[in-house]
C-alpha cells in the first residue's frame, strides 16, 4: 500500500468466504464517503481447521451451515448478487496470490471485483492456477509474471501475512482493523463507521482493555 495521509483501514478477505462477498461492496464505499485508504489483505480460510473433517460434523452442525448460506443469500439477492453455493472445499491459496500480484500492477480492484463474482456464479476455481492466471491476463497482467511470482515468493509472503493477522487477533473475514481495534464481520460496519468517524470512541467502548 502506497503512503497516505489519510486514516487507514485495513480488510482481511477471502474469496471463498459468503460474508465477505457480500459485504465487498459496503467496504469499498467507506472510501469514498469517508476519506479512508483501505489496505486490502488476504486472509485465506482453512476450512477443515475451524470447522473440522466432513466425517465429524453433526446435523447441528449441517443445520448451522444451511442457514448461513441461506442468510448470506438474503444479503446477495438484496444487493442483485448471483450467490450459487459452493460445490466443494478450496484452498484458495491462487486466488489470494492473485490479489497481492493485482495489487502490485494497479490491478487490484478489476481482480478482486471479477473473481469473487465469477467465484459465486460458479464460473470460477479459486484453487484452480490456470483459471486465475487467465483472469490476471483478461484484466491486463502479465501471466508469465503471475506464474513466476507464485512459484516463487508468493507462499512466504501469502503466510507471512495469515501469521501477522493471528497475531493481532483475526480468525475470519471480513475482518477490519482500524487504529489497532478489530471489527469482523459485515454486520460490524456500522460500528466501524463510527469509529472512523470518532476516533476517541474508542476508549468509552473498550474500557479498560483500551487503555495504555
Amino acid at each position: 500500500m502506497e503512503p497516505t495521509d489519510k486514516p487507514q483501514v485495513r480488510i482481511y478477505t477471502d474469496y471463498k468466504s459468503p460474508y465477505a462477498f457480500v459485504a465487498d461492496d459496503r467496504l469499498f464505499e467507506l472510501e469514498d464517503r469517508y476519506d479512508v485508504a483501505l489496505e486490502w489483505l488476504p486472509y485465506t480460510l482453512r476450512i477443515p481447521e475451524f470447522m473440522g473433517t466432513v466425517e465429524a460434523r453433526t446435523p447441528h452442525f449441517w443445520r448451522k451451515v444451511r442457514y448461513l448460506y441461506m442468510d448470506a443469500r438474503r444479503f446477495a439477492n438484496a444487493q442483485g448478487l448471483v450467490m450459487k453455493g459452493p460445490r466443494r472445499i478450496y484452498d484458495s491459496f491462487y486466488s489470494s496470490a492473485g490479489m497481492l500480484f493485482a495489487q502490485r500492477h494497479g490491478l487490484f480492484r478489476s481482480y478482486h471485483k471479477t473473481v469473487f463474482r465469477r467465484f459465486w456464479s460458479h464460473e470460477l476455481e479459486v484453487d484452480d492456477l490456470t483459471a486465475i492466471t487467465a483472469v490476471i491476463a483478461e484484466i491486463g497482467g502479465s501471466a508469465a509474471d503471475f506464474e513466476a511470482y507464485v512459484s516463487g515468493p508468493a507462499r512466504a509472503e501469502h503466510d507471512r501475512i495469515i501469521d501477522e493477522a493471528e497475531t493481532l487477533g483475526v480468525f475470519g473475514v471480513p475482518t477490519m482493523m482500524f487504529n489497532g481495534e478489530l471489527f469482523w464481520g459485515g454486520d460490524r460496519i456500522a460500528m466501524l463507521i463510527e469509529r472512523i468517524k470518532n476516533p476517541e470512541s474508542a476508549a468509552l467502548a473498550l474500557g479498560s482493555r483500551h487503555r495504555k
